[in-house]
């Protein structure tokens, strides 16, 4: 998988994307709406059919062609088991298309409310149909997309934070030094675990909720251990995560046995998703829509958080792992 951090987005213009979208036969009578999406270019609108649409075009030499069409496929599957996902649409049995060098596929709009990861009834939910989705994706695994691993989520980053001069003088010392140890202790609690096909960012933003979960954006799906998609849902003291992980699994586990051995896998799976998303920001801030959306990103106060962020994690790391009863 390769990268060009100063990649600009300044050729995707309205014109292009209206004669995108009407490649496909679809006819925007609305606007546009940008909705919220980073690392993609995504945008809303109602057709001349009257129904709404999303499109979503691809950060060119993020994923290749065969990686997108294994997020597609996995999409169709859990679907197909009747998983409330919101896959691309087909047309004509294809699902991505490239247009101008741009790779970009179509979505039904799907509306709901925002997922609210303390209402633990919604919880359960979404337990059981994580449960069921992980049942459902066992049967292969990705061939393209990468895995969640040390190297990619952890070691990659830190040699491109070390090289990119973000790193203000002054806490230079200070944040590698707790960054290796952070490293160090993620190395030692990762543990080999089954891997399957994961939804892979599975966080509180990437579900909606309309009578029962909906989730969105596979774009983030790789391979991995079942956990990474459930320790994004607990939040709060160990007390609360433990009640939140107990109504997580007690959905999960009426379609998936879960392997009990993967709550060791928590916190350094924590810890290598806070390295990876500073080495993110970083890799994009060329892009103007990130300067404009994290303007608290590359200042010295930012660093210095991190600093104590590392710290914090690595404390967490030390306590006992999470557990639940007898049972697990």
């Amino acid at each position: 998988m390769t990268e060009q951090k100063d990649f600009a987005y300044a050729s995707l213009t309205p014109d292009l994307i209206l004669d995108a979208i009407e490649s496909r036969g679809i006819y925007p009578e609305s606007g546009l709406l940008a909705l919220n999406s980073y690392e993609n270019r995504v945008y809303q609108f109602k057709a001349d059919d009257q129904r709404r649409y999303v499109v979503k075009f691809y950060r060119p030499a993020r994923w290749s062609e065969a990686q997108i069409l294994e997020e597609h496929q996995l999409a169709f599957e859990l679907a197909k088991s009747e998983v409330p996902i919101v896959a691309p649409m087909q047309f004509d049995g294809k699902s991505l298309f490239n247009y101008q060098s741009f790779w970009f596929c179509l979505f039904p709009s799907a509306g709901g409310r925002e997922f609210e990861v303390d209402n633990l009834e919604q919880l359960e939910w979404v337990g059981r149909f994580m449960g069921r989705a992980h049942a459902a994706v066992q049967q292969s695994q990705f061939q393209h997309r990468p895995t969640i691993d040390i190297e990619s989520y952890m070691l990659e980053p830190r040699e491109y934070l070390r090289a990119s001069g973000f790193i203000p003088s002054h806490i230079d010392l200070a944040f590698f030094t707790a960054l290796d140890l952070l490293i160090d202790k993620a190395q030692q609690q990762l543990t080999p675990h089954q891997q399957i096909r994961l939804h892979g960012d599975c966080h509180p933003g990437n579900i909606l909720w309309r009578d029962e979960p909906i989730f969105v954006d596979l774009d983030d799906a790789r391979m991995g251990p079942a956990v990474q998609d459930l320790w994004m849902m607990l939040s709060g003291d160990r007390q609360e995560k433990l009640l939140q992980l107990d109504t997580l699994l007690m959905g999960y586990e009426e379609f998936c046995e879960f392997d009990v051995s993967q709550l060791s896998l928590i916190e350094p799976l924590r810890a290598m998703r806070m390295v990876h998303y500073m080495a993110w920001l970083a890799k994009r801030w060329q892009d103007p829509a990130f300067p404009h959306n994290f303007p608290w990103f590359n200042t010295p106060r930012y660093w210095e958080d991190q600093v104590l962020a590392i710290k914090e994690q690595l404390a967490v790391m030390d306590e006992p792992v999470l557990s639940l009863r007898p049972g697990y």
